[in-house]
């Protein structure tokens, strides 16, 4: 009975896109993880192994989409479309929702535990990721190499000084912006 394990990476970020990643094993893989446990150096290792040992489908939306449909609307049509690209007799997404999805089971924690999402948890971290890198070298003033689009510190600083990039998700309400009007980005010549 195959199973297609399901994560994503990116839902709690203010920029950068949500991804979300399904994964079917076609063989066994050394050192598999909940992705937040595993070390960036290693997550890059081990991804091309998993892309080379399973079948697997990645389905990403940009900060623009996330706030125009939402996250529950983005994760349950990423989720429908994994279900169409990648064949399997059972479907588990890590988490206790199932967005409304027929035949997903879900379970907490199921990246610590379940190899294929703890697969599908790498690949959609190192896609989410990757992508900050991108963003970080063309607004180098976010730092998003760093956090990744998280809400630290010093990206919130970074908003108020410089703008909301096309890359952050508008949508996305932090209670030390709410009395503050930001600017939209704008690249320094």
């Amino acid at each position: 009975m195959t199973l297609c394990g399901i994560d994503e990476a990116g839902r709690g970020p203010i920029a950068g896109s949500l991804v979300v990643s399904g994964v079917v094993l076609t063989a066994s893989i050394e050192g598999l993880m909940d992705s937040k446990k595993v070390s960036e150096k290693k997550r890059e290792l081990l991804y091309p192994i998993i892309i080379e040992n399973t079948r697997y489908h990645i389905v990403s939306f940009p900060a623009h989409a996330v706030d125009e449909l939402g996250i529950s609307e983005c994760m349950k049509i990423a989720l429908i479309e994994i279900q169409k690209h990648v064949q399997a007799d059972r479907y588990l997404f890590d988490g206790n929702t199932d967005f409304g999805i027929p035949d997903l089971e879900t379970l907490v924690k199921a990246d610590a535990t379940v190899p294929e999402v703890s697969a599908a948890s790498i690949l959609a971290k190192v896609t989410h990721d990757r992508e900050m890198i991108q963003f970080s070298k063309i607004y180098p003033e976010f730092s998003f190499e760093k956090h990744k689009g998280y809400g630290t510190k010093a990206h919130v600083e970074a908003i108020i000084k410089y703008g909301y990039t096309p890359e952050h998700r508008r949508s996305f309400k932090l209670k030390s912006l709410k009395n503050i009007t930001i600017k939209t980005y704008k690249k320094s010549a």
